[in-house]
């Protein structure tokens, strides 16, 4: 498992790929966070970092896609996926593998925004004039969000062999899952009977509960479900190229 782990890490930063996701991640929130005047955290009033949580999922449909795209697709494709299945190696150990490396990726992306909490932290009147325990709600929820846009898109990449349908796949799956239950919700047949329901079965309602700086634990069990359906259902689908 740490040998597959290993080589799709090696894979990401060995070409453009992992350099090209970080940078275009941090890139795209340094723009919206200090330089696009409507967005920009220095015309606000107030310390905060909603614009970073606020723009990271949108930016995590089409990233965490474009990481996953290749993990079985590719392998798929090319006709190594027999080989890879022929080492002793349980199925959960290598999605698991290729799981992790594609997290920790994302991870990495993730880690350089803490410069951007460093420089609302310093330039707030007083200094430190942020809600500490709400920007660490906001971290977790943001890093069980990528988790589970993982899960999604792993599981998109096993069912395929063509890395752009994995791509579409994929990003349509994060989409559903994240925007489409509260839009339903907003629909005449559920407003006012059953509109909480529907929004509680996405994955928006729990990502801005956790963002409040409150860790429910309903929330947590949510993400971490979610994350074990689509690794559950990736490994089913692998075991079916195996048999």
């Amino acid at each position: 498992m740490w040998h597959i782990y290993k080589k799709e890490l090696t894979l990401f930063f060995s070409s453009l790929i992992g350099y090209i996701v970080i940078g275009v991640f941090l890139l795209t929130l340094g723009l919206i966070m200090f330089v696009f005047p409507d967005m920009s955290l220095l015309n606000h009033n107030y310390a905060t970092l909603s614009q970073l949580f606020g723009i990271a999922p949108m930016i995590f449909l089409f990233l965490i896609p474009a990481i996953t795209m290749r993990s079985f697709a590719e392998e798929n494709q090319s006709g190594t996926i027999e080989f890879l299945l022929t080492k002793p190696l349980s199925d959960l150990e290598i999605i698991g593998a290729k799981y992790l490396s594609s997290l920790t990726l994302v991870v990495i992306a993730i880690l350089p925004t803490i410069l951007y909490f460093y420089t609302v932290y310093e330039l707030g009147a007083p200094r430190g004039n942020i809600d500490v325990g709400a920007v660490i709600g906001s971290y977790l929820g943001l890093l069980l969000l990528a988790a589970c846009f993982v899960a999604i898109g792993l599981f998109a990449s096993v069912m395929t062999d063509n890395q752009i349908v994995s791509f579409i796949t994929a990003t349509f799956l994060c989409f559903i899952f994240y925007y489409a239950f509260y839009l339903l919700s907003k629909l005449p047949i559920f407003v006012g009977r059953m509109d909480s329901f529907v929004q509680r079965l996405g994955i928006d309602y729990h990502y801005s509960s956790i963002s409040r700086g409150v860790i429910d634990s309903r929330d947590v069990v949510y993400f971490l479900s979610m994350i074990a359906l689509f690794l559950f259902l990736s490994m089913f689908f692998l075991q079916k190229k195996r048999w």
